[in-house]
């Protein structure tokens, strides 16, 4: 029976590139723009779902567990907004980057290497993340099982990732990898992509119960991204633990 959702080759891809996690106009670039879109959401989401009153370091008190953190560029705001955040990647090499950003910028965030499954740790979280991270990994719904043990009832995970439509090839691939060159050659696989309806029955399957999905959509006139109705390509799912 497989228990194990780790692909090698897609984190063998992303460790030879750890290097330029924070470099804005890098490799990582198209993350760099999407994260302000990606914070906003996540604050937003959990201050209404928890009911937080105080703006001022809204999530205090909450923890979190970033699953696929790579070099810490979603750990680290949360961290700033005032969780207790965890980060977890396959990568040695992303972790070790994450590891000494977040001491630079003097950020107590734990971070480990591990998949999911393999995470060895008794806490439980308030927020779980899963951000572009479901579309490189083997077997969908075993993932989202390892990830969902690991959060509180009533607790919520986000999951963003892409669609399996022409549309997201289109735009996804062949437009951002081969026309665009935002990512380098090879970095998604389409038939790896995973339809909301696909996305919402796993997620029921292991006890989740989905709040809202959105679409994530470029502009490029201002050169940002999003929340949108279009899911087409990107987007974005918040699930509530039964």
């Amino acid at each position: 029976m497989k228990n194990n959702t780790i692909n090698k080759k897609e984190i063998d891809k992303f460790s030879k590139i750890a290097s330029e996690w924070w470099d804005p106009h890098g490799k990582f670039k198209p993350l760099h723009k999407f994260n302000p879109v990606r914070i906003k959401y996540i604050k937003d989401n959990s201050i209404k779902h928890f009911k937080i009153k105080s703006l001022k370091q809204p999530l205090k008190k909450l923890k979190i567990l970033d699953i696929g953190c790579g070099g810490g560029l979603l750990s680290e705001p949360m961290s700033r907004l005032g969780a207790e955040v965890t980060g977890i990647d396959a990568s040695q090499e992303n972790i070790n980057i994450a590891k000494i950003h977040s001491l630079e910028k003097k950020l107590k965030i734990k971070y480990i290497c591990s998949s999911p499954e393999k995470l060895n740790t008794k806490d439980k979280f308030d927020i779980i993340l899963n951000m572009e991270i479901v579309e490189h990994v083997d077997d969908v719904n075993l993932f989202i099982k390892n990830c969902a043990k690991f959060l509180k009832k009533d607790g919520i995970m986000y999951i963003a990732t892409l669609n399996k439509t022409l549309k997201s090839y289109i735009f996804a691939i062949i437009g951002a990898e081969y026309i665009l060159r935002w990512l380098p050659i090879g970095t998604h696989d389409w038939q790896k992509f995973v339809k909301p309806k696909e996305l919402i029955h796993y997620a029921e399957y292991n006890s989740m119960k989905v709040k809202k999905i959105d679409g994530v959509v470029f502009n490029p006139l201002s050169n940002t991204w999003n929340i949108n109705d279009d899911k087409s390509v990107n987007y974005i799912a918040l699930f509530k633990k039964n």
